[in-house]
């Protein structure tokens, strides 16, 4: 299909996109063990676990193509020492603040979302194929962390359309550089202000999914 064979054009992205995502999951990553009280090491694990578990998810899974990126550019490890080292620093602030870290993970999983259709689009997979690697990258990080610490991942829970406000924005990403031709860092802010947007305005409005079952009521 030709909608299929734009999406293998090279959709490289700034790799400042990707430190950026890299960064704030790992914030998210360093927060939890924080809040745990876990040691300098426990830190800097859940957030290369964070910050890197979505990229190696989809470079390991989906998109083949020899060792992981974030193996082969020390940039990325340099980026979670970095926001490990901030997390230590400013947590005392951050958590004074409104909401914190369901605002880092919004920020995170917009831009990593459009960092994995890229990705994926530059391997050659299909629009639809990129669109679905984009959101695993996008929650793959997230899921990863609180499975570490043993915790209900956001994906599972109903709540604030966690996976949806992902969708609308690789969705938009891929739509927009694959058949409108758009400028591939335009079409990438709009894409994550898209996805960031929404999710906030779902967490601020509890704009809620709801289970398929509901639990019985007590007694």
């Amino acid at each position: 299909m030709l909608a299929d064979s734009l999406a293998a054009k090279d959709l490289t992205l700034p790799i400042g996109i990707a430190l950026g995502a890299t960064f704030l999951f790992s914030v998210t990553g360093a927060m939890v063990a924080i809040r745990r009280h876990y040691d300098i090491v426990g830190v800097f694990v859940l957030a290369l676990a964070a910050g890197l578990g979505g990229s190696l998810l989809r470079d390991g899974v989906f998109v083949q193509t020899g060792p992981p990126v974030a193996m082969r550019d020390g940039a990325y490890i340099i980026t979670v020492v970095v926001a490990s080292l901030s997390a230590i620093l400013f947590f005392p602030h951050v958590e004074l603040l409104s909401r914190p870290f369901l605002v880092i993970d919004a920020l995170g999983t917009a831009a990593y979302g459009v960092v994995g259709a890229s990705k994926a689009s530059e391997a050659g997979l299909s629009t639809l194929a990129c669109i679905f690697v984009g959101v695993v990258n996008a929650v793959g990080s997230g899921l990863i962390r609180d499975v570490l610490v043993r915790e209900e991942p956001l994906l599972f829970k109903p709540g604030q359309f966690y996976v949806f406000a992902s969708l609308l924005g690789v969705a938009e990403f891929m739509l927009a550089t694959t058949y409108f031709h758009a400028a591939i860092v335009p079409a990438a802010i709009s894409a994550i202000a898209i996805t960031f947007v929404f999710r906030l305005l779902a967490i601020f409005f509890d704009w809620r999914t709801t289970p398929i079952m509901r639990p019985p009521p007590d007694g």
